[in-house]
């Protein structure tokens, strides 16, 4: 045998990427003379710094949360919280069957971990969310970044399967808010259950929605009517609400925010289907399997018959490119969510 034992450096042969590996692991456009230029504009901030304002927060306010990541700290927005709290965070490597592992294990004695990590790489971590965390009903949070479509990435990031993976485990919830303040909210609801939550979140900034600097949560598995409609009613997990919203009114139809693909507000769910002909779920994430799955299970399971048009992203690898143009590539714009529910209701277009 022969073992051989590489040395590589991040950056090598350019200077600036060299002095700065961080910045540059996925930099986007630049000019190779210039280097990387700071935004003078004011933005608005990702979902994953909401979550680690979030995770600071939280820290401070209860010693048992501890923070693990697989090597993201960075990309998972954990810089700050590794500053705070050095003796709470915990980076594992690229080793996320062992991230999953550890935390079931500090669970076990007590803690409270939040593991963040991408949609995409707790695929890696599968057997581990099964057999340790969830058989054992452990208090673990996980801090899905980049679910749903995430641009250049590509197939390889995309967190198009979570919800159809996460939701057949028992005990294990998954929350899908809709905005930034949602996302900060449905985290502290999470933190707050006696047993495994994921909360899952897109790549980037959302609607631009004022985080309240609290750490108040919302009802465990409860949705909410944000539009009141007539005939159709859309049922929207996480961002796609926006523009399902916008949608909606060309419609004249109920939007319902679900905020939960499991457990499934039921009670509600029951209740829009028996005020309307036919409903229309909403995801940024595998229909096969996805919450609107979740929603004909349901609505099988009370006995009650309703058309149902389910969209998300189709059964296929979806390529890099802008996001916001594979979501209307593949429908899930709001001239695409309108489009098809006039196709498959035959809604006049004077709707």
């Amino acid at each position: 045998p022969q073992f051989l034992h590489v040395v590589t450096k991040k950056g090598q042969g350019y200077k600036l990427a060299e002095a700065d590996p961080v910045a540059y692991h996925g930099p986007g456009k630049f000019d190779p003379a210039v280097g990387l230029q700071q935004s003078t504009s004011a933005s608005k901030p990702t979902f994953t710094q909401v979550f680690g304002d979030w995770l600071c927060d939280m820290a401070a306010a209860d010693d048992r949360l501890v923070g693990i990541t697989p090597a993201m700290r960075e990309g998972s927005g954990m810089v700050a919280f590794e500053q705070r709290f050095p003796h709470r965070y915990f980076d594992v490597g690229i080793a996320e069957q062992h991230a999953v592992t550890f935390a079931a294990g500090l669970a076990c004695e007590g803690l409270k971990p939040v593991v963040a990590i991408y949609s995409t790489f707790l695929q890696r971590g599968y057997d581990q969310l099964i057999h340790d965390v969830a058989i054992q009903n452990l208090p673990v949070v996980f801090a899905l970044d980049r679910a749903g479509l995430v641009g250049a990435d590509g197939a390889t990031h995309a967190g198009a399967y979570d919800i159809s993976y996460l939701r057949c485990i028992p005990n294990l919830s998954v929350a899908c808010p809709a905005d930034e303040n949602e996302c900060r909210q449905l985290l502290s609801t999470a933190f707050a259950q006696n047993s495994p939550v994921a909360v899952r979140y897109p790549r980037g900034v959302g609607a631009g929605v004022p985080v309240r600097n609290t750490l108040d949560a919302l009802p465990f598995g409860k949705g909410e009517i944000r539009r009141s409609g007539q005939r159709i009613a859309i049922l929207a997990f996480g961002t796609l609400l926006y523009p399902a919203l916008e949608a909606a009114k060309a419609l004249d139809a109920t939007v319902v925010n679900m905020r939960w693909a499991k457990p499934l507000d039921v009670v509600l769910l029951l209740q829009v289907a028996a005020g309307h002909e036919a409903l229309v779920t909403v995801e940024e994430g595998a229909v096969m399997g996805g919450a609107g799955s979740a929603v004909l299970e349901a609505l099988a399971g009370a006995g009650m018959t309703r058309p149902v048009l389910q969209l998300g992203l189709r059964d296929a690898f979806i390529e890099h490119g802008d996001p916001a143009k594979l979501l209307a590539l593949e429908g899930l714009d709001a001239p695409g969510i309108e489009a098809a529910v006039r196709a498959r209701f035959a809604l006049a277009q004077a709707l």
